[in-house]
Formats: C-alpha cells, sequence, structure tokens
C-alpha cells in the first residue's frame, strides 16, 4: 500500500511506502537568508514525518542543495543544531540552481517509519 501525504497535480509532500518514508524537497520562505531558509525547511521536515509516524530520530539519509555552496557553513549551524546527534543520518550536500532564484536550500530526506 502507498499513501501520499498532501498531494496536488505535481507531487506530493511525502510518499509511505511499507515503512519507508519519501519527503518532497523542502524549502523556507523566499527572500529570507539560508539560516532562516534553513530552519524553516527543517521544521517542515519534522513536522510531515510526524504526521506519517516517524521522527528526526529515524532520518535515514538527507541530501541537501544550496544555491551557494558558500552558505555551506551556515546551513550546516542549523543543521548541527537540529540533528539528532544519537541517530545522525547518512547525508550528501552539494550545489545546483533551485527553482527560484530566491530559494538559498532545500532540504530532501528519507526515513523509517
Amino acid at each position: 500500500m502507498i499513501t501520499r501525504l498532501h498531494p496536488d497535480d505535481r507531487m506530493s509532500q511525502a510518499v509511505i511506502h511499507g515503512d519507508t518514508i519519501w519527503l518532497a524537497g523542502q524549502v523556507g520562505e523566499p527572500g529570507e537568508d539560508v539560516v532562516a531558509q534553513t530552519r524553516t525547511a527543517l521544521a517542515e521536515i519534522e513536522s510531515l514525518l510526524a504526521e506519517a509516524g516517524s521522527s528526526k530520530s529515524k532520518i535515514l539519509s538527507a541530501t541537501i542543495w544550496l544555491a551557494d555552496i558558500g552558505d555551506f557553513e551556515a546551513m550546516n549551524g542549523v543543521w548541527d543544531a537540529w540533528v539528532d546527534k544519537e541517530n545522525p543520518p547518512a547525508r550528501a550536500t552539494g550545489e545546483s540552481r533551485l527553482a527560484a532564484p530566491e530559494y538559498r536550500v532545500e532540504i530532501i530526506v528519507v526515513a523509517a517509519r
């Protein structure tokens, strides 16, 4: 059985199959700096995981895209304060052009239930 949370014509915010949860990329508010956008994206991730019956302690992997890799340390400052220190996920971070120039960061996670 596949469960989709908050679907629209293009995508779902989360897809659950068995005990695995895939989240769509989460972003902050356009125009905010990378710190604020990272905080917003992580809050959205936490909310979606809770709705799916999971938590940040069960994140398996995270992929983080930065519009400017120069924001790496600032983003990591927020990430390091948020991530479950007992259960850190596998993680990759890269630089990429995002959907709109106002976005500084996009975070995608896969988690267990």
